[in-house]
């Protein structure tokens, strides 16, 4: 079951392909969608915003309800073939009273702040954040936020901890870090959505073309974005995997990733490990090839993350739930391929990813050249799925402990579950109407090594190349 469905469709099992609103088939299934109970588009033009938004209170509480009563797909469909969508709403509204519940959905909270600012990092990992400001979603949500363009992440790190910004796009295990205090003062962090998955790739300098195995790549120098980030771990996962220690056979350098393209191109690195549309700038400017996407070493890997301050969302909790909604809406257009190339323009412009289209298309498309002269197909090279899986913070916790970035024992489910907000975000997401996994933990495998979060430390000793303690 996708996460992002439509209950109220009977003709198909459910899962989401492409309207104006990210919710339907068509826009003629759109067009329909008061009568299916679907949604409405972002900013509606035939009515107010009030009635707009009553009749998306209306979708997302009459979905929950379908959810619900049919969570098999079999008998959802046969119930909705047999009777129609208006007669299953009559029917649904008999013994749930929908009216009061759709009330007190619409009133849960008016945001403390409607006025944000959220940071970013200008890479396409934070598409669902940087598209939310110009498709309209945080509007949609009742919140006027400037996505606030940033140098690093150190300076992303810095700005929320100051409350200069009140969340933020942030690498996936940066909120563990600070939250532990790595690199930083501790300050408790939570992550409600991840925002992307996949979305990275290794590039190398073009004069390293015949360089294909990493045994060969002793004394080069590699660039990540962050210490504490997926591209780091993965790299050196990579590396240690064919036999390299990356703290002792090669050299890795933090490099904000707007300045990696450059760096390859004067020669001060060989290669990088980077957010993709970073790796097809530098094959668009023919100076790098994509020697492997991250994809190919871990199918599903988390990459980014929205986070914010246990503090703001104590402080604010509606704003927060808006800011989450309206994330969580954005993904789901994000997630359908139909969508990529209006988002690519979105995104596109200076004051965003400052990128030209071409780059970003074949980012989100997944239809790009490898810069050594073939044109490559692969629909999920990035992908947006928001849930946070307690499972990726344990990995990650793993790999922290693994080159030696924590010391000691690890509590890693208390860690995770405090991070990590899967309950939080499961129960927004079903009441938005979507279909959250049932459990936060997964099991899921790494350059084919299964990782089981249940024994993390099995995991973690069964590594020949670690940092010694």
């Amino acid at each position: 079951m996708s996460t992002f469905d439509d209950p109220f469709d009977s003709d198909r099992p459910l899962s989401l392909t492409g309207c104006a609103c990210g919710q339907h088939r068509s826009n003629a299934e759109h067009d329909h969608a008061a009568l299916a109970l679907r949604c409405e588009p972002v900013g509606g033009q035939e009515t107010s915003q009030e009635t707009s938004e009553q009749k998306r209170y209306e979708s997302v509480v009459a979905s929950a309800v379908m959810r619900a009563m049919f969570p098999k797909d079999a008998a959802r469909r046969a119930f909705l073939k047999s009777v129609g969508a208006a007669t299953a709403l009559a029917a649904i509204s008999q013994f749930f009273p929908l009216k009061t519940a759709t009330e007190a959905f619409a009133d849960a909270g008016t945001p403390e702040k409607k006025d944000l600012k959220v940071g970013f990092i200008p890479i396409t990992c934070a598409t669902p954040i940087i598209m939310a400001a110009p498709l309209g979603f945080y509007a949609k949500h009742g919140l006027n936020v400037e996505v606030v363009k940033t140098a690093g992440w150190a300076v992303v790190r810095d700005k929320t901890i100051n409350k200069e910004y009140d969340a933020a796009h942030m690498l996936a295990p940066m909120p563990i870090a600070i939250s532990l205090g790595l690199g930083a003062q501790a300050i408790p962090f939570a992550v409600p959505a991840i925002e992307n998955i996949n979305g990275q790739g290794i590039t190398l300098a073009i004069k390293h073309r015949d360089k294909r195995d990493p045994k060969e790549w002793k004394g080069m120098k590699f660039a990540i974005p962050f210490d504490y980030s997926m591209h780091n771990y993965l790299l050196r996962y990579y590396l240690a995997e064919h036999g390299l220690d990356p703290d002792i056979d090669v050299q890795l350098r933090s490099v904000p990733p707007p300045e990696m393209v450059a760096n390859l191109r004067a020669e001060n690195i060989d290669g990088f490990l980077a957010p993709d549309n970073i790796c097809q700038r530098a094959i668009y400017d023919g100076v790098g090839f994509m020697h492997i996407l991250s994809k190919e070493i871990w199918d599903g890997h988390p990459c980014c993350s929205f986070a914010a301050s246990r503090e703001f969302i104590t402080t604010s909790p509606n704003s927060f739930t808006a800011l989450t909604r309206a994330i969580l809406d954005a993904t789901a257009y994000a997630s359908k391929a139909e969508n990529r190339k209006q988002i690519a323009e979105a995104i596109a412009p200076a004051n965003y990813i400052n990128a030209p289209v071409t780059v970003l298309e074949q980012v989100l498309t997944g239809t790009y050249a490898d810069g050594l002269g073939g044109i490559k197909t692969d629909p999920r090279r990035v992908d947006f799925d928001p849930f946070p899986w307690q499972s990726f913070a344990v990995w990650m916790l793993t790999q922290m402990k693994r080159w030696g970035q924590i010391k000691g024992d690890v509590d890693y489910k208390v860690i995770a579950e405090q991070v990590y907000l899967a309950t939080d975000t499961r129960k927004t997401m079903t009441e938005m109407g979507m279909a959250p996994p049932a459990v936060a933990y997964k099991s899921f495998a790494v350059m084919g090594k299964t990782f089981d979060p249940a024994t993390p430390e099995d995991y973690l000793n069964s590594f020949k190349i670690r940092k010694s303690s």
